[in-house]
């Protein structure tokens, strides 16, 4: 898989609190925000897996 670049503007204040959270992890804020991104991006294909498992057998599951 290749790589991309992806630019965002944001204020000062997001940006700090950014730089913060990602020295508190002893990261850099890019790979901060990358691991955040992949972790919400996993958090959402797991809500759906689970959602759809659901749905597949029942809300109470099999017994």
């Amino acid at each position: 898989m290749g790589t991309s670049v992806l630019s965002l503007r944001m204020d000062g204040e997001l940006l700090e609190r950014l730089r913060h959270h990602a020295a508190k992890r002893g990261m850099s804020v890019q790979d901060y925000v990358v691991q955040t991104l992949i972790r919400d991006d996993f958090d959402e294909r797991f809500q759906t897996a689970v959602e759809e498992t659901e749905k597949f057998y029942g809300v109470n599951g099999v017994t």
